[in-house]
């Protein structure tokens, strides 16, 4: 994919650059020829490994984002914000409102102002517990009927909502946003994200090493132990659409993101150990109590709006993903 820039405008800023969905982002567009600018926190641990293989035009802290790009916006393009606190269980909400809502909306206003074009991440974590289904209906409407399960989920409806308010009423916006409505990503550059790791990071080694792995067991009588059901979308699945629309300056809106096909944990688990090569072992565990009350039994994308939006590439099954990730990054000890 070539770069497409508008009298100049090479640049794009990666806002979490050097997080999991953010560095993956980060490395492909400069493979595509941007020069990058990441803005994240390192602090003392090996973050930076996810960033060290990448040219980087440039490294910027957090706070001093809108000043760089007060600075230097007639030479960004666009910028891809991927930073926020993506923690389902973070409880600080002022924190959550800083880091999630605040900046988001500032991003927002200076991309309007300066014509840049914005890509932002939104997540399934706005759908709650699903009654109203997973169509990513941007009407302000089905928006207002939505109800997160947790602090996290509301922060990015809260965003969502207040970027369709804008565009209803017809006031000024970037030349092309769009928010992706993440489901469940999984795949290398992960490790730094501790307990928020994905459960292929989690249980590979125990799985590589032919012991029994432990999943949660189901607490709602209408789906059996493992029989949970996620949409699990490999992370190279989301750079890519993340990469059409910044090929595509004419598409907008808000947007699901993971493959359409809702699969079990027990399936994802036989899936690792496939992977690994070894026989699948199973053992269940309760859920911890303080998670119950906000646990997603199903997610699954309806992905109808980004195929008429010109969507056409497909998304890796779950077993395709896990054999990809398993193959090209953990079975060979790379422990990102």
């Amino acid at each position: 994919m070539s770069v497409n820039s508008r009298n100049g405008r090479d640049t794009i800023l990666v806002t979490g650059g050097a997080g999991f969905i953010g560095s993956n982002m980060a490395r492909a567009l400069a493979a595509d020829g941007w020069r990058i600018v990441v803005s994240d926190w390192f602090g003392t641990g090996r973050k930076w490994l996810n960033v060290a293989d990448i040219l980087l035009d440039d490294v910027i802290r957090p706070e001093a984002t809108v000043a760089w790009l007060e600075d230097n916006h007639r030479r960004v393009e666009a910028i891809v914000h991927m930073g926020a606190i993506s923690a389902t269980t973070e409880a600080d909400v002022d924190l959550i409102v800083e880091r999630n809502i605040r900046a988001t909306l500032d991003l927002w206003a200076l991309s309007t102002r300066h014509e840049i074009r914005l890509i932002y991440a939104s997540s399934a974590a706005t759908y709650g517990d699903g009654k109203d289904g997973f169509v990513d209906d941007e009407t302000p409407e089905h928006l207002a009927r939505l109800r997160p399960l947790n602090a996290y989920g509301w922060s990015k409806l809260a965003v969502d909502r207040r970027i369709m308010d804008d565009v209803r009423a017809g006031r000024a916006t970037p030349p092309q946003w769009a928010g992706l409505k993440f489901f469940n990503v999984y795949g290398p550059f992960e490790a730094h994200k501790d307990d928020m790791r994905s459960v292929i990071h989690k249980i590979y080694p125990t799985a590589a090493a032919g012991e029994a792995v432990t999943l949660f067991r189901s607490h709602d009588p209408n789906y059996v132990d493992g029989g949970q059901l996620r949409d699990f979308v490999h992370v190279a699945d989301c750079v890519d659409v993340a990469r059409w629309l910044i090929g595509s300056p004419g598409v907008s809106g808000i947007f699901n993101v993971g493959t359409g096909k809702a699969r079990s944990f027990a399936d994802l688990a036989r899936a690792v150990f496939k992977a690994a090569g070894r026989e699948p072992v199973i053992d269940y565990v309760d859920m911890p109590e303080r998670i119950r009350n906000a646990y997603q039994y199903f997610t699954e994308a309806d992905m109808t709006k980004l195929r008429r939006a010109g969507y056409n590439a497909d998304f890796r099954s779950l077993e395709d993903g896990i054999q990809s990730y398993v193959g090209d990054y953990l079975a060979r000890g790379i422990a990102l």
